[in-house]
């Protein structure tokens, strides 16, 4: 069935055009990611299909079954109104059934028997129950509860995840042809939401338009990409991959005509210049061609192939060491004897469930927040470049190239060289129109741009990066990625974009919870793939395979795991039990031997024994599996 047609759509604001003439076709079935640089018109585009916005010109025509459903950066929420009135916002009797219902069974919520009975019944008239079903999973999945609560009193990613709940409901609700257009839908997911938003997309037979960062959920996900490029809208059918292979060609292709376009105008303008004022039409027809030739021969080709051998701030011997380091807000542990220090080059990520206290440990090493005890010791020679979720901070109103310039004029490259103000906000694709652009007329994602050029410009030697993929554009990401791979310093980086960890960092320190920090060697998939084989149920002892000493020098070939922090608190712990226990068999050995007992006592101490005797087994074979880990 097909959905939607656009044909010969243009948008402006003021005298700068985002796209013009752009057409494209979207069939039932189709999953489409539409990338672009951040300001050339993105979310405007999705907006226009979705009705909240006029295009200057074209038209854009949807089926008269198709439902399109949008989920949005800005969610528009009634802040005073409760997670569950913002869900269903709309009156459907099915959509009632089901609020009634699960307002009542809510956690923490002590329902009345006669209204749950009566919620019950509706449903069951409704035939409401696959659909409260779906609507569970959903909620569960992206971690939502407390139904009645206010919205306005959550976070901004708490409420990206009610959107997001939103829109998922709605889509599988009466609606049999639907198209789901999604603004960065992973932004404030942890990892294990966005792998069931993967799959629940895939299973879904939705029809799917979406902006997103995250390159491993675009490969998943969609089978096209468009891209905006200079005003222009280019189709790629396949994955990631495939889109930068022929993006590339088409980049070839037109470098080659450009080229072919200027020495043609160099030709042309000679002629010109040679040209009486009097006109032919012979002449005149060639003038005409001639303009042509020069609007080609004169367009610009974005360069973002800027190398910097940065010459970064020197590093002493000394980096940061933390030594027993415990954090906690009342009952909630982050940080329990944490102890680490860090060398050079390190490239470190920090995984771990939304609230696990990542943020927190970030600012404990720099200094913003103070442990509850033990020791945070940073070298002398260390710069921080903080990169925060806060985004920027302006006193002021100012012109792009203003706000660089007052940090620096030039930034110091290796060789000696320098690389101007103009120049580095050109790699990181401001061209030379943007740079005097105000701050405030950029859109989201340039703000992000400018926060992350400002925080590289002053040349660290020691990168905190706070989720630096939300907001950013795929090409940024790009150029991103290739400056810290060349990069000197020390990086450490909390991400939930799988693919820019894989790609950056040596090891992970993994927030287990109760303040628990796992030292894990290896990216972000190696460790995903060791953790799905830890969740499986380890085979019975009498149906484990005869052929065990064959297994074992395959076992014995592979590299010992790093004792976590948790580990080493438990070999503690077990020693000092198996010490008391030995202490207290010594005793009972004692009593028994002595005669003095009565029948009683003495059958209470020979089962006491007995028991110890059992713990000190069970303790001392953990003991053993733990010193040969350490």
């Amino acid at each position: 069935m097909h959905y939607v047609t656009v044909e010969g759509l243009t948008k402006s604001y003021g005298e700068a055009p985002l796209f013009e003439d752009i057409s494209f076709h979207i069939e039932e079935g189709d999953k489409i990611a539409l990338v672009a640089l951040n300001g050339t018109g993105k979310s405007t585009l999705l907006r226009i299909l979705c009705g909240k916005e006029v295009p200057d010109a074209g038209k854009v025509w949807i089926h008269k079954d198709v439902t399109v459903v949008m989920l949005e950066q800005n969610h528009g929420f009634d802040l005073k109104k409760s997670v569950l009135e913002n869900i269903f916002d709309h009156s459907h009797p099915i959509l009632n059934a089901i609020r009634e219902y699960e307002l009542l069974t809510d956690e923490g919520a002590e329902p009345d028997p006669d209204a749950l009975t009566a919620a019950i019944a509706k449903m069951d008239e409704m035939g409401a129950w696959h659909f409260d079903s779906k609507v569970k999973q959903i909620l569960g999945k992206l971690n939502i509860h407390h139904l009645d609560q206010e919205i306005g009193t959550l976070s901004g990613g708490q409420q990206k995840r009610v959107a997001l709940a939103k829109v998922l409901i709605d889509i599988g609700f009466e609606h049999k042809h639907t198209l789901l257009i999604m603004d960065e839908p992973t932004n404030h997911l942890d990892v294990s939401m966005i792998e069931w938003l993967e799959n629940y997309l895939d299973q879904e037979n939705v029809t799917l338009l979406l902006v997103t960062h995250d390159r491993y959920f675009l490969d998943s996900v969609c089978n096209e990409i468009m891209e905006l490029d200079n005003r222009q809208l280019y189709i790629y059918k396949g994955n990631y991959e495939n889109y930068l292979e022929k993006k590339a060609a088409r980049e070839e292709s037109e470098k080659a005509s450009v080229e072919k376009a200027r020495n043609t105008y160099r030709k042309e303008l000679e002629w010109m210049r040679k040209q009486p004022k009097a006109r032919t039409t012979k002449s005149k027809s060639r003038q005409d061609a001639f303009y042509e030739v020069k609007e080609r021969a004169t367009a610009r080709l974005e360069s973002q192939q800027l190398e910097l051998n940065v010459k970064m701030s020197r590093l002493g011997g000394k980096i940061i060491e933390l030594k027993k380091v415990y954090k906690a807000y009342g009952e909630k542990v982050i940080l329990k004897g944490f102890d680490y220090t860090f060398k050079k080059g390190e490239r470190i990520g920090v995984v771990g469930k939304n609230g696990a206290g990542k943020s927190t440990f970030l600012n404990i090493l720099m200094g913003h927040e103070q442990a509850d005890s033990g020791k945070v010791n940073v070298g002398d020679t260390i710069i921080f470049g903080n990169y925060s979720q806060e985004g920027l901070k302006i006193k002021e109103d100012m012109r792009v190239i203003e706000f660089v310039k007052n940090i620096a004029e030039n930034f110091p490259l290796a060789d000696g060289s320098k690389v101007s103000a103009a120049q580095f906000l050109q790699l990181f694709l401001f061209p030379p129109e943007k740079q005097y652009t105000y701050i405030s007329r950029l859109s989201g994602g340039e703000k992000r741009r400018l926060h992350l050029l400002s925080i590289l410009f002053r040349n660290p030697n020691f990168l905190v990066l706070d989720e630096p993929t939300n907001d950013l554009d795929l090409p940024t990401l790009s150029i991103l990625e290739d400056f810290l791979l060349t990069y000197q310093g020390c990086i450490l980086i909390v991400s939930h974009d799988r693919y820019f960890m894989d790609k950056l960092v040596d090891h992970l320190f993994v927030f287990e919870g109760e303040g628990e920090v796992r030292d894990y060697p290896g990216n972000y998939t190696q460790y995903r793939e060791w953790e799905k084989d830890q969740e499986k149920p380890e085979p019975k002892k009498e149906e484990r395979p005869v052929e065990t000493p064959a297994a074992a020098p395959q076992a014995a070939a592979e590299p010992k795991k790093k004792m976590s922090f948790k580990e080493k608190r438990e070999m503690e712990l077990l020693e000092k039990d198996m010490e008391a226990l030995e202490a207290e068999k010594k005793q009972l050995d004692e009593q028994l031997a002595s005669g003095s007992l009565s029948y009683e006592q003495l059958q209470a101490a020979a089962q006491r024994i007995g028991v110890v005797m059992e713990q000190l087994d069970e303790k001392g074979l953990r003991w053993l599996e733990l010193s040969e880990m350490a």
